[in-house]
């Protein structure tokens, strides 16, 4: 027995306070089991194999132990908290924003880049700090017109193997390793989406922008889809294929709104304003 007594159950077995069983089987039978190694390791109980031979606090100070510990899953918890720190912490004291989305392959002489531009200045030169994922083509252009108007350009980045890391124009940038981390600041920062031309990463935002609306998982923000050429098709098969299916309701075409004008898009996100400056 490892304690410093025993105790007798109501059926005479004898208990301690280590690994050993009682003298008798659970089933009452007279065959003595096998004693097991057995640990606490704070909430969790441990037993046979699964008991480890060091302690936490010996493999934390020994420098020349093993580091499989960084990518495990618990360790991952950490980091994950530890990203979304960062972010509240850099993010907090931003003045009213917005977070411009659009493609990385837009080339800089389009006239997407240059309509990224002029949005990303008229959103600055109206008060709005600027967010985009950081990267080139259309968020460059509307981190890029926010800075050389003078305005708080924001590059949100992402730890992706073709990535090129956060473009010349941002002025305050963080890098992520979980998108679920940077959709929260775009979210949580933002008084509105502005959605220029894209592929999937741009529909992903998107989408998940709406559904939050559409669920109240968020109080609801202005969603505005910037050129009406290129995101036609999209709302048309919505209209026509997904609420007309019973897919969605009509309401949901609501949710957001399309424009070919700078104007409207300040216009929209004014009338969104409540007085407090929250949504």
């Amino acid at each position: 027995m490892t304690g410093t007594s025993a105790q007798h159950g109501a059926d005479g077995r004898r208990f301690g306070h280590g690994p050993e069983l009682a003298e008798t089987s659970p089933s009452g039978l007279d065959s003595p089991q096998k004693a097991w190694p057995e640990k606490q390791k704070g909430p969790v109980l441990l037993r046979r194999d699964q008991v480890e031979a060091s302690t936490t606090d010996q493999r934390l100070l020994d420098t020349t132990g093993p580091t499989d510990w960084l990518h495990t899953d618990p360790w991952r918890v950490w980091r994950i908290t530890s990203e979304f720190v960062e972010g509240f912490g850099a993010l907090a004291e931003l003045p009213a924003a917005v977070s411009v989305f659009g493609s990385a392959r837009t080339p800089v002489d389009s006239a997407d880049y240059a309509s990224g531009v002029a949005i990303g200045r008229a959103l600055a030169e109206a008060g709005y700090a600027v967010i985009t994922g950081g990267g080139p083509g259309a968020m460059e252009a509307a981190n890029r017109g926010a800075s050389e108007a003078g305005g708080l350009s924001v590059g949100l980045g992402i730890e992706l193997p073709f990535e090129q890391g956060l473009n010349p124009y941002v002025d305050l940038g963080l890098n992520f390793r979980y998108f679920f981390v940077r959709k929260t600041m775009f979210v949580k920062y933002a008084q509105g989406f502005v959605v220029l031309p894209g592929g999937l990463g741009t529909l992903d935002e998107l989408f998940e922008a709406l559904t939050l609306v559409q669920t109240k998982k968020v109080t609801r923000f202005p969603v505005i889809l910037f050129g009406s050429a290129y995101w036609s098709g999209l709302v048309d098969w919505l209209r026509d294929t997904l609420v007309a299916e019973g897919k969605a309701s009509p309401a949901d075409l609501e949710l957001f709104q399309v424009t070919d004008e700078i104007d409207d898009v300040l216009k929209i996100l004014a009338e969104s304003r409540r007085p407090n400056g929250e949504l």
